[in-house]
């Protein structure tokens, strides 16, 4: 799930991420073109209560950013909210967030 919040700054958008609970991750990482494909660069926090997954970022406004989900440094995911996909270089797809 992916919801938008505006900034107290007009160039940028507050954007958060959300991965659904998933059954035994230990950890789930955000990585895209915002961090530029780091996969350690930004981890996701859990809601021990409902067991999802999220992370907020401050992003420009008016750019795409294409990004997965990255479980547990082995098992990528797509976000199906997305506002859309596009084929990457290994043979599947990237989400991509309008900010």
């Amino acid at each position: 799930m992916i919801r938008r919040e505006h900034t107290s700054n007009p160039n940028t958008v507050l954007i958060a991420f959300e991965y659904p609970a998933a059954t035994r991750a230990r950890q789930v990482h955000l990585v895209g073109d915002f961090n530029e494909w780091d996969e350690l660069a930004t981890p996701m926090g859990k809601d021990k209560r409902t067991g999802i997954w999220t992370v907020q970022l401050e992003l420009a406004r008016g750019r795409e950013y294409q990004f997965r989900y990255l479980v547990d440094q082995s098992i990528w995911h797509n976000d199906w909210h997305a506002d859309r996909f596009v084929p990457n270089i290994h043979g599947s797809d990237n989400s991509v967030v309008s900010a």
